[in-house]
Order: C-alpha cells, then sequence, then structure tokens
C-alpha cells in the first residue's frame, strides 16, 4: 500500500533505551513513541525494568539508573500495550534497524509476531538533505534547529524525529515528503547508508563482494555464486541477527569482483581476506609456518610420529604426512587429543620420556592401553595410530605436473595443490603453468581437494609441459 498523495497514515515515531547494544542479550530500559495520527500527536512512554545490570557508561549516557527501572514492568508484562500502541502505524526511528530489531527481538521473547512498516530517518535525511555530510541525529538537531528536552532519553529522542519530520514537510512540501516515504518503505531493507541503485547494479553472478566502512576500510568479505542475493541477504538478516546489524550500520560502500563460478569465489575470497584483513571476517591464519607428522617405525618396530617443519615440508610431494598444522604447540595438541580419545601411549608416540621397562604416565591412570609395557601388541598401537591419523592424511598431488580446472570457460592452474592464477586463453594458461613455484596455502588446498573430488562443476585437465620453443602445453 502507497501513501495518499494528501494525507500521512498513522506514523510511530519511536525511540528505546536498551543496556546495551546486543538485542539477544541486553535488553529494553524505556520506550518513547510520538504517534501522529490525522495531524494530532498523542504521546506513549514507560520506563522498563530490564531485569539485567545497566553499565555505568550507559547510565552516563541516557541518566537511567538502577533505582529509576526496579520497580518498573518489565517488557513481558508491557508487550501486548505497547504492541497495540505501534499497530497499523508506519515504524519511524533514526537508525532504524537497532530500534526496530530491538523491540522485534523483546516482541518474540513475548510471543508476539511484530512486523510493521519500516521508515528510517536516516535514510530519510539522506534522500531529502543530500548536501549534508553526515547524517547522525546530532548533525540533523544542529542543521535544522530542532528544539532540546531530553537528549537520550526515549520521548525526547522520539520528539526530535517528529520534530525533523515537521521540517521535511514545511521545506519540501506535502507530497515531496510522502514520495520519498514511499520510496524508502519500498526499499526498507537496505542499510542508511546505501542507495538501492548501488545494489541494483550488482550482478546476480558468482564473486566475492567487499562491504567497506569509512574510509574505505574493508569490514567484511565474502562470496556468492548469486552475488546481489546474498548482499540482500545481509541486510534482511540484520532485522534479526547483532553481527548483521553492525554491519549494517557502519557499512559505507560495496564492491565486487566476478569469478567464473564457485570455485573461483572460493579461491578469491580466501586470497582478499588475508590481502585485506576486514575487521569483521574471522582471521585466515598464512601457511609459512606449517608442520606435520610423518609415521615411522623405529628399531623396535614402533610406528612413531616425527613432526616435520616448515623448512623440510612439501605437502604435496612428500608421502606419509598428517595433518597439517599452524604450530608445534597445535600438532602436539592434536596429537595427545588422539592419544587420550584411541588410550595410545604417549611415550611411544614422544609426547613424554621414554623408560624401557617402565609404564608411562598414561597407563597408571588408565589413560593407555599397556603398549609401552607389553600388555598391549605393539602392532595394535600401530594400526590404532595409523588408523586416528588417517582421515587427516595430506593428498598427495595426483599429476605429473600442473593441471588446469576449467570452470565455465576459465581455467584455474594449480600445480601440487599450489594455486598459480586463473587463465582465460591458451597463451595465459601457458605461462601460468610454468611460472613456476607458488607458496602453498592450507586454505587453498582444502578447497583445491574438494574441487578434484567433484564437489564444484568442474573439469580437471592434466597439463603436459613441451619445450616452449617447439609447442603450447597440451590440455
Amino acid at each position: 500500500m502507497s501513501l495518499s498523495d494528501h494525507e500521512y497514515p498513522p506514523i510511530a515515531f519511536v525511540d528505546i533505551e536498551t543496556t546495551g547494544s546486543h538485542f539477544e542479550r541486553d535488553r529494553i530500559t524505556e520506550v518513547g513513541i510520538k504517534s501522529l495520527i490525522h495531524d494530532q500527536v498523542e504521546t506513549w512512554e514507560s520506563l522498563i525494568n530490564p531485569q539485567a545490570c545497566i553499565p555505568q557508561n550507559i547510565q552516563s549516557l541516557t541518566g537511567i539508573r538502577p533505582e529509576m527501572v526496579i520497580k518498573q514492568p518489565t517488557f513481558e508484562n508491557l508487550a501486548a500495550e505497547i504492541a497495540r500502541e505501534l499497530e497499523g502505524k508506519i515504524f519511524v526511528a533514526h537508525n532504524a534497524r537497532f530500534d526496530y530489531g530491538f523491540l522485534k527481538a523483546s516482541f518474540k521473547r513475548a510471543g508476539i509476531d511484530f512486523k510493521p512498516k519500516v521508515l528510517c530517518t536516516v535514510k530519510l535525511s539522506r534522500l531529502l538533505f543530500p548536501e549534508q555530510p553526515r547524517h547522525n541525529l546530532d548533525t540533523i538537531i544542529s542543521a535544522h534547529h530542532l528544539e532540546l528536552s531530553s537528549r537520550h532519553r526515549a520521548l525526547g529522542d522520539a520528539d526530535l524525529l517528529l520534530q525533523f519530520w515537521r521540517v521535511c514537510e514545511a521545506k519540501l512540501g506535502r507530497d515531496a515528503l510522502l514520495k520519498a516515504v514511499n520510496q524508502l518503505i519500498a526499499n526498507a531493507s537496505l542499510p542508511p547508508n546505501i542507495d538501492k541503485a548501488l545494489v541494483d547494479s550488482i550482478p546476480e553472478k558468482p564473486g566475492c563482494y567487499i562491504f567497506y566502512g569509512e574510509n574505505q576500510v574493508p569490514l567484511y568479505i565474502g562470496k556468492s555464486i548469486s552475488l546481489r542475493s546474498r548482499v540482500m541477504g545481509h541486510f534482511q538478516g540484520a532485522l534479526t541477527l547483532r553481527k548483521e546489524m553492525k554491519l549494517s550500520l557502519q557499512v559505507r560502500d560495496i564492491d565486487w569482483i566476478e569469478t567464473s563460478g564457485e570455485l573461483g569465489a572460493l579461491i578469491l575470497e580466501s586470497r582478499l581476506i588475508k590481502e585485506r584483513m576486514p575487521s569483521m571476517n574471522i582471521k585466515l591464519r598464512r601457511s609459512k609456518d606449517l608442520c606435520a607428522w610423518r609415521l615411522e617405525f623405529d628399531e623396535d618396530g614402533v610406528l612413531t610420529p616425527y613432526l616435520v617443519g616448515h623448512r623440510e615440508l612439501d605437502p604435496g610431494i612428500q608421502e606419509n604426512l598428517y595433518g597439517l598444522f599452524y604450530s608445534k604447540r597445535e600438532a602436539n595438541s592434536y596429537l595427545k587429543a588422539i592419544a587420550k580419545k584411541y588410550r595410545l601411549c604417549e611415550a611411544l608416540l614422544g609426547l613424554e620420556k621414554r623408560i624401557d621397562g617402565k609404564a608411562c604416565f598414561g597407563y597408571q591412570v588408565r589413560q593407555c592401553g599397556g603398549a609401552c609395557i607389553g600388555h598391549s601388541p605393539i602392532e595394535l598401537h600401530n594400526l590404532q595410530l595409523k588408523t586416528a591419523l588417517e582421515l587427516f592424511q595430506v593428498q598427495v598431488w595426483p599429476y605429473s605436473g600442473p593441471a588446469a580446472i576449467k570452470e565455465a570457460g576459465h581455467m584455474h592452474v594449480v600445480d601440487r595443490w599450489r594455486y598459480l592464477g586463473t587463465a582465460i586463453n591458451e597463451e595465459e594458461l601457458y605461462e601460468l603453468a610454468d611460472s613456476g613455484e607458488a607458496e602453498f596455502d592450507l586454505d587453498i588446498y582444502k578447497i583445491l581437494k574438494k574441487a578434484l573430488a567433484g564437489s564444484f562443476k568442474c573439469q580437471v585437465i592434466p597439463l603436459v609441459l613441451m619445450d616452449p620453443a617447439l609447442a603450447h602445453p597440451i590440455v
């Protein structure tokens, strides 16, 4: 339903105060509502007992102290009344995702489904007053000379939104204001600082997207086989998920890079996250200090793990490697976990000093099967160790040279699990295949293993490199 050119629908200008920014963990301490119905203003407000601590910095900001709310009703007690107050009205708030997200989560805990039309006054200010450099509430107050009553209290801030509405109407006219509201409500899921035209220009193709914050600082990098849908999924999730809400409030720009398919997107995402280190991604570690376990028989026939350090490690070439760990500590922790799970002997594994004829400490506390003192056959211990590590064996590169993984006309060139680059023609393919060494990357290795196992819509083609003076590679 669009808005009439001559009258306003019922509107609720809403502000809330809370114990923090996490709408699943924190709670509401105050709700203020200024309703505009047929040009008449109605007021509703209440302090709310959050049944939770109010941090000192929040008390200093809002002036709401524990003794003020201790005897007030909880949100659950007021939920039905607040829902009636907001029913059938356009929900208007500044950075509306915050207020709406908190109220939606609170209503959900009270068993009420809350789905109003939502209008954000940050977006309204950006649309109607694009010449203003900023659109936070303090800037709007200053730019339009709004009258302060009680800043950072719910009803006082709700009244500021009503004043801003009146300013918009006076400066631009009712028709222009209603047209802007119609436009913004139709695109309500977009963040306040992102234009619809930008999102509309994102293709529904595979690739990676980059969210930027202030000063083009990377916030988040992701990948998808349908870029626009995935980007919009972040913004729609911002109404219910705290991480997505935080991202939506901070994002200022979006960029994207198309790829040939899902495999290309996964490879590019891994590389971009390591290069640009966006603040809201889980950090991917570089593989410069990798190590792995190698199993060898000692002179007594005991299958013993030896740690192969980064300098000696050549994954994809060396056989009998297990694990691939980022540090010696991580490798030892993993081996100890295996020993505990399968009741293996830590002395035979080299995790504690081995004394011939004496039981290890694990045997004394019934965590070792007794292979160290002959109570369990060494052959069984060897078999249990190899079986435990088998799932984590580093796969040897299955080809005699580089291979091309063909994905929608592009060729991802790989040699010994090292990604060499992506080619779009035979000349590039040859250059990449003959380019020499590339650094082994554990995340890329895991992606490529899936590709060779058939997890993506790709074709793996071994390359036979010939003398460059005689021929190009035979594909």
